[in-house]
């Protein structure tokens, strides 16, 4: 790494990040049933039809993962906590094995020295609400709450940080419009809905852990820089409008307690009633603003109904996700974000990292694009910071290979690879070279 932990000031925490239903194996512990369970099981939907059943087998192997954090020298763990694995039902009847699992996991960050950095909600919706409308339904707002007391009520007084859902964006409109996530709907309705009641059930959340006594509670939004496809007009109001509905209306309604008029011109009529009033829940004041960022987007404008915009293929070099790799989108969403939304409020990139096709030969792997793509999203940040940015956190994801969703478990985020047959944990070279860094001083 072309950097040290003696390059940042004092107090800069630096972090990995992962996923409950992508590393745990939901089939242990007494988890319910989710709607990723159902999406998987549906032929079309996910690369041969894997699930997250076993995952990295993170429920028994937890210790051995935790100690993969401790010994690179990272400061924080980003987990998330699965509701259907507390709440088999979404609601009703408590799963203690659910919770005696977060707990055993909170006491083993803090034995190593950890700072636990909780996420409630990463993608796994109990299938028996799901079965009530999921995000559609204005109810989840309040299933939501009453989950979030519960786990929180158990592990909250050990948390360093929290923040209720993980990337709003893929939640309500990857999921509700384009259908590439569980419930795999493609609907506009759908999504106007589950924008807001996504943004709904976060407010609320706020409002339950402020009610604990709880600090340090932040959103996390994931964010994709859009440029032009040309130098035309159309092309650059393409852009505007999917930076309006993928990067604004979420921050916005949370710092300004509005949306983006050029999302309110498609997603209005399909919002659900008196969606205005929601505002002040939406905006309960957090703590910190956390960007989740890996890409960006060249927009061009097409003729088809709203948003009349798609994406066409960018000229740099990609991930093995066909991701460009743009680390001067980061640059801007830190510079942008503390200019219009969050001030000098802390910001920390909650996400950053790359798939890459990591081959493990002769027991190890040689992971040098991924150590490039650190360095130069680093990079990025540090001139954020240089600037004034008052960013105080860095976040890899992710810890292992793991379960990518759609994508089941080709694509390789880890910075430790996993034998999905054994189960074994091999750190990559990225893994060391982090190790290195953050060792350094």
């Amino acid at each position: 790494m072309q950097f040290t932990r003696s390059d940042f000031p004092e107090g800069f925490q630096f972090g990995v990040a992962t996923s409950a239903y992508q590393i745990e194996g939901h089939a242990f512990g007494g988890a319910g049933a989710t709607h990723w369970d159902s999406f998987a099981a549906t032929p079309g939907n996910v690369v041969r039809a894997e699930n997250g059943a076993r995952g990295c087998d993170h429920y028994h192997l937890y210790e051995q993962d935790l100690d993969l954090v401790a010994d690179a020298g990272f400061d924080c763990y980003r987990f998330s906590t699965s509701w259907a694995r507390v709440l088999p039902e979404g609601r009703g009847s408590v799963n203690q094995a659910g919770l005696d699992f977060y707990d055993r996991l909170t006491d083993a960050m803090l034995e190593r020295g950890i700072k636990p950095c909780a996420t409630l909600y990463h993608w796994e919706l109990p299938s028996p609400l799901a079965d009530l409308g999921g995000w559609r339904n204005r109810d989840i707002a309040g299933w939501f709450a009453d989950f979030t007391q519960i786990i929180m009520g158990r592990i909250g007084d050990r948390m360093h940080s929290v923040a209720p859902i993980n990337e709003p964006w893929c939640v309500s409109w990857l999921s509700h419009f384009l259908g590439q996530h569980a419930p795999g709907l493609r609907d506009i309705r759908a999504t106007a809905r589950a924008m807001h009641h996504v943004l709904l059930s976060h407010g609320r959340a706020i409002e339950v852990m402020r009610g604990l006594g709880m600090s340090n509670l932040g959103a996390v939004f994931n964010m994709e820089w859009a440029d032009p496809a040309d130098d035309s007009d159309q092309a650059r109001r393409a852009a505007d409008v999917y930076d309006a509905y993928y990067n604004r209306f979420f921050i916005e309604g949370v710092f300004k307690k509005t949306y983006p008029d050029l999302v309110v011109e498609g997603l209005g009529p399909h919002l659900p009633w008196g969606w205005e009033d929601d505002f002040e829940t939406i905006s309960t004041p957090v703590d910190w603003c956390g960007i989740n960022y890996y890409t960006r987007k060249l927009m061009a404008p097409n003729d088809g109904p709203w948003p009349h915009h798609h994406d066409v293929p960018g000229p740099l070099d990609k991930t093995q996700m066909g991701w460009e790799i743009y680390p001067e989108g980061l640059y801007k969403f830190l510079t942008r974000t503390a200019r219009e939304y969050s001030g000098q409020m802390p910001i920390i990139v909650t996400e950053n990292g790359m798939a890459n096709e990591d081959a493990l030969i002769n027991g190890a792997v040689n992971d040098q694009r991924r150590i490039a793509y650190i360095n130069s999203h680093i990079d990025a940040a540090q001139r954020a910071m240089a600037e004034g940015v008052p960013l105080n956190g860095y976040f890899l994801w992710s810890l292992l290979d793991n379960y990518e969703w759609a994508l089941g478990y080709e694509k390789r985020f880890g910075l430790v690879h996993v034998d999905f047959e054994t189960m074994k944990r091999t750190p990559k070279a990225s893994y060391l070279s982090l190790s290195q860094a953050l060792n350094a001083g």
